[in-house]
């Protein structure tokens, strides 16, 4: 189990730095996966760590990603 929630919060971590870097720190600047550069296994990963309703990094309707303030 430790290594599952090793490798979820390195890719949590992976997914906001590129945010930040990109700019979306709110749903206003809300970022597409192609702006931030994420890669394939970032991709992979997004609708797990974006889809909790206590998560930090949201996701909006037409499939954009920001930082949750």
């Amino acid at each position: 189990m430790e290594v599952v929630s090793g490798t979820i919060f390195k890719m949590e971590q992976c997914i906001r730095a590129k945010l930040l870097a990109a700019g979306a720190i709110s749903r206003e600047k809300a970022v597409t996966i192609q702006d931030a550069h994420f890669d394939m296994q970032e991709q992979n990963w997004l609708d797990y760590i974006a889809g909790g309703l206590f998560a930090n990094i949201k996701k909006t309707i037409d499939k954009r990603y920001y930082i949750a303030a």
